[in-house]
């Protein structure tokens, strides 16, 4: 069975941080055409900032996502930081004390995650939140290793149906948070969060495949 090394795996992060930041403008663009465009400006900040604490630490990958969900929980504005900062924070501690991560204790790690973002929130699919790109690529990677794939072929199963769950939210009207307030005027404009959502789960999907053995 495949698996990885928590140890010494801060990288991941750095790796996740960098493609937030290199898309800030990008996600605060589609922000600000149903929310208040600030989306990308926090992501980046939050995500930077974890960064320059990670840079040269020789930190597990539960604890280098303990920082993040910290840092974004505490230390940036918006909605998303307390979603983001709870979702990550999760995953730190259902890493926390494992050496070698295989698929279950990813797929615990990522339902973990989850649980943690319905229990500040109620969002559900279907309402244009990060939820439309996270729940069915957390689907997608379980009924894949299920139907006895590997890790790395669960993990792209994962990255398509986060990207395709992205792109599903342009048919929504938005339910949540100060889009919902346009009805109808937020159709065909894409998410900001389940965008970010999608990148987020392609970059650490992209950094675990690179560590599998």
């Amino acid at each position: 069975m495949q698996t990885f090394k928590n140890t010494a795996a801060a990288p991941i992060v750095l790796q996740i941080a960098d493609r937030i930041v290199e898309n800030r403008a990008y996600l605060s663009e589609i922000d600000g055409k149903i929310g208040d465009g600030d989306h990308g400006v926090n992501m980046a900040k939050g995500f930077g900032i974890a960064a320059e604490r990670l840079k040269g630490q020789d930190m597990t990958l539960g604890k280098s996502f303990d920082l993040l969900g910290s840092v974004l929980m505490n230390e940036i504005g918006g909605s998303m930081g307390p979603l983001y900062g709870v979702m990550f924070t999760e995953f730190g501690e259902k890493l926390e004390g494992q050496d070698d991560i295989g698929p279950d204790t990813f797929s615990a790690m990522l339902h973990a995650g989850l649980e943690g973002i319905q229990s500040i929130g109620s969002a559900k699919v279907g309402d244009k939140t990060l939820l439309d790109a996270l729940v069915p690529a957390i689907e997608a990677f379980d009924g894949t290793i299920a139907s006895g794939a590997s890790f790395g072929e669960a993990l792209d199963k994962l990255v398509e149906a986060a990207e395709t769950g992205r792109d599903s939210t342009l048919n929504l009207v938005a339910k949540i948070g100060r889009s919902a307030r346009l009805g109808d005027r937020s159709l065909g404009v894409l998410d900001a969060g389940a965008t970010s959502c999608a990148i987020i789960l392609k970059e650490l999907s992209l950094a675990t495949k690179d560590r599998l053995h």
